[in-house]
């Protein structure tokens, strides 16, 4: 990380930090959401990384947790940081800052009754139980909409709210393989992948946001709330793009090619000296430049036209990997740069999380964690500017992921007093 933004974002905390049992919503949140509270009611992943979204667009997020335990991912590890006596999940800070913490018992009268007062004053909720759980707990969607017409409630499941597979519990690498993603992935038909991420979580989570943010706005004209509802399945469906219409237009079956695109060539993994490049010629310009540059034939037999390079994909792949084999990963993509050829190399996470272009983005944020002090956390991707001056209004100031029950004094004193906001 850069020295000037780590002095940035120090100085921010030293104006902004607030003891550990006192609420941030003390703290001014800039962001289009600001002003706005989120009860989040989910755990694990994908409830957690929608909330953790609005919070990292200004909203108040308060996390509701079971007493004793919390969220289930603060035992999710190893890898464990901090001390023996009060080991801290790196799961868990992965997808929870800008949050306070409350315990509640929600089958006791005195959970029911504060995540009622919550209701009364929340903008939004998010749950990710299993259907008909919160029923039976007496906050059904009817019920909270009685509690607060404006509420909007996202909730997201594994298979959907209803049909014959709803009751199905859902989690993420089952989900990848049902909904066909490790089909697509991985060296070839025989040798099923999961994603290295968590993907259909994150893009339920990512759509769920997204969902709120519409029926937010659209509460602007109607004065009322309304459920938004997604589901691992239908993320994943939703991100199957052309291999989808490939299936429901085209009637074929998409299978699994390794690292090279199903559709465009050459575009994807190819070995050099020492190492390998990816490369992505996806128009024909830019084919001519590419086969210029290294003393192709642009017009040979079966390179022609991208049609003829997928359809002869493995002779093309034997012309770039000869083409490439007398040069270094280095040099060779200051040749594709100079030739105009969008070009890359496969980092480490190492070196993401060092690379400066990272900083530049603002996708590395320091927050002061009660326990382990000073840390890096991954950033929020989205960047908000002012139209008049220009002027960049994305939350700066940022806050840990908090520890169990962090801020319960805090928030039921604010209850009592019937502060509104």
């Amino acid at each position: 990380m850069t020295s000037a933004l780590t002095s940035s974002l120090a100085q921010l905390h030293s104006a902004t930090d607030v003891p550990p049992s006192v609420s941030p919503n003390l703290q001014a949140a800039q962001g289009p959401l600001a002003g706005r509270l989120v009860v989040d009611l989910s755990r694990a992943l994908a409830g957690p990384h929608a909330a953790m979204m609005m919070g990292d667009l200004g909203a108040r997020v308060i996390k509701i947790e079971n007493p004793g335990t919390g969220d289930d991912t603060r035992g999710w590890g190893p890898p464990f940081v901090g001390p023996e006596d009060d080991p801290q999940a790196t799961y868990f800070l992965s997808c929870n800052r800008n949050k306070e913490s409350l315990t509640l018992d929600l089958k006791s009268e005195d959970g029911r009754t504060v995540l009622r007062q919550l209701l009364e004053r929340a903008d939004v909720v998010v749950e990710n139980f299993r259907p008909g759980v919160l029923e039976r707990l007496g906050f059904s969607t009817d019920a909270m909409h009685r509690i607060n017409p404006r509420l909007v409630i996202l909730s997201i499941t594994g298979f959907g709210h209803d049909g014959p597979e709803s009751h199905r519990s859902g989690y993420d690498q089952i989900l990848q393989g049902e909904a066909g993603l490790m089909s697509l992935t991985g060296s070839g038909p025989n040798d099923p992948q999961r994603v290295g991420v968590p993907i259909a979580d994150l893009l339920s989570g990512m759509y769920g946001a997204y969902g709120v943010a519409a029926a937010l706005l659209e509460r602007e004209h109607t004065g009322r709330g309304q459920v938004v509802r997604t589901s691992l399945l239908a993320s994943l469906v939703g991100v199957h793009a052309f291999q989808g219409t490939k299936v429901t237009v085209a009637g074929e079956a998409p299978e699994a090619q390794g690292n090279h695109h199903p559709s465009i060539a050459p575009y994807g993994l190819f070995r050099c000296r020492g190492g390998s490049v990816q490369i992505s010629v996806g128009s024909e310009k830019l084919w001519v430049a590419f086969a210029a540059a290294f003393g192709i034939d642009p017009s040979a037999p079966g390179l022609a036209t991208n049609a003829d390079r997928v359809r002869h994909r493995s002779r093309v792949i034997d012309v770039v990997e000869a083409s490439f084999a007398d040069y270094d990963a280095e040099p060779l993509l200051a040749k594709l740069s100079d030739a105009g050829i969008p070009a890359g190399k496969v980092r480490t996470l190492k070196e993401v999380y060092e690379w400066p272009q990272l900083a530049s983005q603002g996708l590395l944020v320091d927050v002061q964690h009660p326990v382990l002090g000073p840390v890096t956390l991954s950033g929020p991707p989205l960047r908000f500017f002012d139209n008049a001056d220009g002027a960049e209004s994305t939350r700066r100031a940022h806050t840990a992921p908090p520890l169990l029950n962090q801020h319960g004094v805090g928030i039921r004193e604010w209850l009592a007093a019937g502060e509104v906001s």
